[in-house]
């Protein structure tokens, strides 16, 4: 495990958590970003969480998510179950995030790419670069929007999402996708435009890459 500075080079995901698990159980502040539900950190940090205690009162868990996962009702359900059960703060996004966590404001764990079915990890310590991350979480966790907030918000496009999709997916033309759902055109127009919004899309294509980014296609 190739170390420089302070910044410790991880490969996959069972390292990983091996060397950080105490670290999980003795953290009283913990940050994350990520891009879907099934993170390494969930998989493997939410026992630890439990067994430490989320809910006592000096642990603080806040997690931030991609605002496209509340289209899928599994996904949104899983959230408010995450939210009531563990005590976490959860905001939703529609801008890019890379999987981030923070440990304390003293360490930071990065995610890579995958390669060869493994993804690697930088497990960061130092302090100048430990406080630029958190500096750009906090920032991020500012303009982000509470979980209760964003599910009403997207509640209703949400039952529309599957079908939308499909029918953007395979290029039906605005007139046709109407009829199909019932919907005068300007409406099917607008709830493509909400379904956009929600991913975070600035085009249908976009909304499609992303759609499938998420597992909704």
């Amino acid at each position: 495990m190739p170390t420089v500075d302070a910044v410790t080079l991880v490969q996959g995901e069972e390292e990983l958590f091996r060397r950080t698990e105490h670290l999980f159980a003795s953290a009283t502040d913990v940050a994350c970003a990520a891009n879907d539900l099934w993170t390494w950190a969930w998989r493997h940090g939410s026992a630890v969480l439990t067994e430490a205690g989320v809910h006592r009162p000096e642990k603080r868990i806040r997690k931030i998510y991609r605002g496209g996962l509340l289209l899928d009702p599994v996904a949104a359900r899983e959230l408010i179950r995450r939210r009531d059960q563990y005590g976490a703060q959860i905001r939703l996004t529609t801008e890019d995030i890379n999987e981030t966590i923070i440990l304390d404001g003293r360490l930071v764990i990065l995610a890579g790419d995958l390669s060869s079915g493994r993804r690697s990890y930088s497990v960061i310590t130092q302090p100048a670069t430990v406080q630029g991350v958190t500096s750009l979480f906090e920032a991020a966790w500012r303009s982000a929007t509470e979980l209760a907030v964003y599910d009403a918000q997207v509640a209703e496009i949400r039952q529309l999402a599957p079908q939308v999709l499909d029918l953007l997916g395979q290029g039906v033309k605005d007139e046709t996708a109407a009829r199909v759902l019932g919907l005068g055109v300007r409406t099917y127009r607008r709830r493509v435009a909400e379904l956009m919004d929600a991913l975070g899309a600035e085009s249908r294509f976009q909304a499609g890459v992303r759609a499938r980014e998420l597992g909704l296609v």
